[in-house]
């Protein structure tokens, strides 16, 4: 976003260097040690790419229950973030709720585990 709060224009070839994926929450912890309300999620993205492991600021917005066996989208091609101690190795995408809280990203109709966004 600039300034104006547009958003940057990007090339094509900018927004394929993102690898966004549908993985599947198979572990939740709670993360008491983060600054934000978040969990620690690990997250199988299938035989390509195995578990990886999220902190996740949804503490406020989901119970562990709710997490568990739900499909997220993420990106999973950035370095890994120190975060209060835990590596986080991807980043699972989310938006504001209307109610100001967070609403994870998932696909519509289901995906097959690991499938990439396009």
């Amino acid at each position: 976003m600039d300034r104006d709060g547009a958003a940057e224009i990007i090339e094509y070839d900018d927004f394929a260097r993102v690898d966004m994926r549908a993985g599947t929450i198979v572990e939740v912890q709670e993360f008491p040690r983060a600054r934000v309300p978040s969990y620690k999620v690990r997250v199988d993205f299938g035989d390509e790419l195995g578990n990886r492991w999220s902190s996740m600021q949804a503490a406020k917005d989901y119970q562990p229950d709710d997490l568990m066996g739900r499909t997220v989208v993420a990106v999973v091609n950035m370095p890994p973030r120190n975060i209060a101690g835990f590596q986080s190795e991807v980043l699972v995408l989310g938006v504001s709720a209307e109610d100001g809280g967070l609403s994870l990203l998932h696909p519509g109709r289901g995906a097959r585990v690991g499938s990439r966004v396009y």
